[in-house]
């Protein structure tokens, strides 16, 4: 289950990110990370904390049920 969800939320960073006009390097500088970090949240090998849940939702205008796969926005 556990897989599933990171693999769901991964989906929907890369969905909010590009909508958003956002490159992945764009967003890991914003983050204070590398590229290839920040890959790893859209890839689901990687979990967000919550600061950067909250980050990531206001960055790219999301809720967090979106992000989490609970709602379709």
């Amino acid at each position: 289950m556990e897989y599933g969800l990171k693999t769901t939320v991964g989906k929907n960073l890369k969905e909010s990110r590009t909508a958003a006009g956002y490159t992945q390097a764009q967003v890991a500088k914003l983050m204070n990370m590398t590229q290839q970090q920040y890959s790893r949240f859209e890839n689901g090998i990687f979990e967000l904390n919550y600061d950067q849940l909250v980050y990531l939702c206001t960055l790219f205008d999301v809720s967090s049920d979106f992000l989490l796969g609970l709602s379709l926005f």
